[in-house]
């Protein structure tokens, strides 16, 4: 599988994966493919694609109206496809994390998603809202595709909890480094080491860090910890901001922003 290979490739070369987290369709489809060929350009490992849902309880405020730009537009599941399958003759190697909500995928067709994942070379999905208690069936359809199925873990997951996740999930672990929403700020490093000493100790996978990862030197101070750094919020808000005023200044502030993470990453 194409992340685990990531991963095992930057563990060789003594560096930590950087994952880019972006909301299809945002702000508009033509910009949304432009932003990710941007972020394959400039050191990102991994994407996460998040699909737009009209109801994103776990995120905060910035991805929430990166959800409703992107619907306004009329973006749907087809257009997600579409979108994916363009970028994909630009970079058909970087792997792709789909990351959403179980409710347009069950009113996708769960057979008919996987298909298109499989079509898209969609790399691992990440949905927020199911548990691996009620994930067997998921796993399975993923699996015989060489999907991975990715989960969240958070500050107060229990050995037991993690265990779990630890059966099923494959790729990576998505550490949740504080409690609260995407955005967030006020990271606790000893904190997040604590409970990554915690989850190594009972995962055999790669632990990616998300939430609240702001700044280049926050990553830095995380990568030392997890095998991946997860932002989010810090790109979108740039998005948010600059679409409106000149798409090449977008892209442009894209870049710069995702290869200072690189670098701060990787020094």
């Amino acid at each position: 599988m194409k992340i685990k290979k990531t991963f095992e490739n930057l563990k060789i070369s003594g560096k930590k994966a950087l994952i880019p987290f972006v909301t299809a369709g945002d702000p508009n489809y033509d910009l949304s493919l432009e932003i990710l060929k941007a972020i394959s350009q400039s050191g990102a490992d991994v994407i996460e694609l998040g699909m737009p849902f009209s109801d994103p309880m776990a995120d905060g405020p910035s991805i929430q109206k990166a959800n409703e730009r992107s619907i306004k537009n009329g973006f749907n599941m087809n257009i997600l496809f579409k979108l994916v399958n363009e970028f994909r003759e630009f970079d058909s190697n970087i792997p792709i994390v789909l990351m959403g909500y179980m409710n347009p995928i069950e009113a996708y067709g769960f057979d008919n998603f996987v298909g298109k994942l499989v079509d898209c070379k969609i790399d691992g999905l990440l949905i927020v809202d199911s548990p691996p208690e009620e994930s067997s069936e998921i796993k399975e359809k993923l699996s015989k595709n060489h999907i991975d199925l990715i989960f969240l873990l958070s500050p107060t997951s229990t050995n037991d909890r993690i265990k779990m996740v630890s059966d099923i999930a494959s790729g990576y672990v998505y550490y949740v480094s504080l409690k609260g929403v995407t955005g967030s700020k006020n990271i606790n490093i000893n904190e997040v080491k604590e409970k990554i000493d915690c989850i190594k100790s009972l995962v055999n996978l790669p632990v990616g860090v998300g939430f609240g990862i702001n700044e280049p030197d926050v990553a830095k101070k995380v990568s030392f910890l997890a095998d991946g750094v997860i932002v989010g919020s810090k790109i979108i808000n740039e998005i948010e901001k600059y679409h409106t005023v000149s798409s090449e200044k977008c892209i442009h502030n894209i870049k710069n922003l995702i290869s200072s993470f690189r670098f701060a990453i990787d020094n």
